[in-house]
């Protein structure tokens, strides 16, 4: 537990769980401000109602926040998530309640769109198949057959939000045509977009490679299953650096055995870490797989981090969150 709760006259922030082996970001904002900083290992709801019972806000990670831990959490007025994605915590239950959601949508906007054309790359290259055939005492090029040039193909954005469109304008770059589904899309030529706005089953009929970039709610769960993956072309990949329960990955596992589309690029799964099907897909040699790092820099950890603390400074204070994901009709006092 830590705590600098010297005169903690505006209240009590809890981190509900945290792995990343430090907290002192967090600490060094909210030092001398009249903030108690506690920092527990909540592993299950009841965790959280027994263990920030007094807290004002809560900086939460991956315990799932529910509507009878806000019940038994009276004085909470902030649920603030480390990251984007808020699936975890019931943000209907706390905007009935007057807490406030928020996250921290532009961290690693850079850094996640890099890495998604990293991924990309060493599936259109052939980076991996290439590097493993080296590894085992091959040397030949024609293991990755056949290559295309990447002005040839077509890069399909699913979610054209600020990393869709981060990670199209840098597939464009490469001289790849973009195409995005999403409602919030620009259309061709507004905001200088390079993303050309389609029907999802558009996309998935013409995409070389269909890279994830939605947040997932109930309606967008296994938002590519079977039917989507049969629809895309047998030469496509799908990359996904965005949430881990976008994909069926029972379905992916099954078109990838089954040659239905060429190959996969994962950083999220939808049990991490990896389940049984989750192990298999790793062990495919037609995926690439890392452990959800595409978030990180040590810049992006550190804005993450302070900036949490700094969103529990501004409703301790009274203020509006930067980023609520939520519009409580009357916040708990």
């Amino acid at each position: 537990m830590i705590s600098n709760a010297v005169n903690a006259r505006l209240g009590t922030v809890v981190i509900t769980d945290c792995d990343h082996g430090t907290i002192a970001p967090e600490e060094s904002v909210l030092r001398g401000q009249g903030v108690s900083l506690r920092l527990a290992a909540c592993k299950t709801p009841e965790d959280v109602a027994d263990q920030a019972a007094d807290a004002d806000v809560l900086i939460n990670q991956y315990v799932p926040i529910t509507g009878p831990v806000l019940d038994a959490l009276p004085r909470c007025r902030l649920v603030v998530r480390y990251g984007v994605g808020v699936d975890n915590v019931d943000v209907a239950a706390a905007t009935e309640r007057g807490v406030w959601v928020a996250n921290v949508p532009d961290y690693g906007v850079g850094e996640v769109a890099d890495h998604t054309i990293a991924l990309a790359m060493s599936l259109l290259r052939g980076i991996a198949s290439l590097d493993r055939a080296v590894r085992e005492g091959r040397w030949d090029y024609r293991v990755a057959r056949p290559l295309r040039r990447l002005g040839t193909l077509t890069f399909g954005v699913v979610g054209c939000g600020a990393i869709g469109t981060a990670a199209g304008r840098r597939a464009a770059a490469l001289g790849l045509r973009v195409i995005g589904a999403d409602p919030l899309a620009a259309r061709p030529g507004q905001d200088g977009s390079v993303i050309e706005k389609v029907p999802l089953e558009d996309l998935l009929a013409s995409a070389d490679v269909v890279s994830l970039h939605a947040t997932l709610a109930a309606g967008s769960r296994h938002l590519i299953g079977a039917p989507q993956l049969a629809a895309m072309k047998p030469t496509a990949y799908l990359v996904n650096t965005a949430r881990g329960g976008l994909v069926d990955t029972a379905a992916l596992l099954d078109a990838l055995d089954r040659g239905r589309i060429a190959g996969a690029a994962l950083d999220v799964l939808e049990a991490e870490p990896p389940d049984e099907i989750g192990r298999a897909l790793a062990r495919h040699d037609r995926v690439v797989m890392t452990p959800h790092a595409a978030w990180y820099s040590e810049e992006a950890f550190h804005t993450l981090k302070t900036e949490v603390a700094r969103e529990a400074l501004r409703v301790l204070r009274g203020e509006r969150p930067r980023c609520p994901v939520n519009e409580p009709k009357a916040v708990r006092a």
